[in-house]
């Protein structure tokens, strides 16, 4: 049975996404268990009614995300073990992403699915996608070279590595690479991916003194739209990129709203954790 993804998961859904964060973040350190009570008012604090809450998690559930595990006579959720590990491996993509140089090479992922097992073909190019690869031509998928390691345990992971081929090496010949990097991505997109997240995030900058309920406020919503970035865009060289690329200014603000919220973020979320 393939391993649930909780980034597709919780993208079917609006509430999803931020549940999914509130656990990563949280629940790992509190002996993977949250109480309803305590999701509850932690999404009431985002300005999220209850029900929807509860509704979003019975979803999430569902599509085995989490699980339902009662504690001490509290209802309550645990991340599934799928889950945890795909989540400890997004952290090293988002919080210590290494962008790639034209001397890491390239990876490249070739793939034949019989038709009769077509869902698996599905699942591959979901796989693929979730991981940055660009496409060079149907079946034939790309990625920086540093991305191999994860590349190989995730597709081991999914029960999809026997239909898949992966080559690593140099782009030896023929045409211009920045051109080709341009069709195989969709730069324009992932640019306004960025532009997005720097409008909505960078005047949090220049809040000044914040509580620690206001940084939790800042940073859940902030961290749930930048995880999605560094697999959107899987740290192309920026040699091959366009000059001015604003990816660079959106990694230093996430970087800084990081290291100023999570803090007294933490400080907030455990407090209402333990006492709910």
């Amino acid at each position: 049975m393939q391993a649930p993804d909780p980034a597709a998961a919780a993208g079917r859904d609006r509430l999803g996404p931020l549940i999914v964060t509130i656990f990563g973040l949280y629940a790992r350190g509190e002996d993977n268990w949250l109480s309803v009570a305590s999701v509850v008012q932690l999404m009431a604090e985002l300005g999220v009614e209850a029900q929807a809450v509860r509704s979003s998690i019975s979803r999430l559930k569902r599509r085995g995300v989490v699980r339902s595990d009662r504690r001490e006579g509290a209802a309550g959720y645990a991340l599934a073990e799928a889950t945890l590990e795909m989540l400890a491996e997004g952290d090293a993509r988002i919080f210590e992403r290494r962008r790639a140089t034209v001397e890491d090479g390239w990876l490249v992922v070739v793939f034949s699915v019989p038709e009769s097992e077509r869902e698996k073909r599905h699942a591959l190019r979901t796989s693929l996608t979730q991981l940055g690869f660009g496409t060079a031509t149907p079946g034939v998928w790309v990625a920086p070279g540093n991305l191999a390691t994860e590349t190989r345990r995730t597709l081991e992971r999914r029960g999809l590595s026997e239909y898949v081929d992966i080559f690593t090496g140099h782009h030896f010949a023929f045409g211009d690479l920045r051109s080709k990097v341009r069709a195989w991505w969709d730069l324009d997109e992932l640019a306004d991916l960025y532009a997005d997240f720097l409008r909505r995030h960078r005047p949090e900058l220049d809040v000044g003194d914040i509580t620690p309920e206001q940084a939790f406020q800042l940073y859940v919503p902030m961290l749930t739209q930048w995880r999605r970035l560094p697999y959107s865009d899987p740290g192309l060289p920026l040699s091959l990129l366009p000059p001015g690329w604003n990816g660079v200014t959106a990694e230093a603000l996430f970087e800084e709203l990081n290291t100023t919220l999570s803090a007294p973020a933490r400080e907030h979320a455990l407090a209402v954790i333990h006492k709910l």
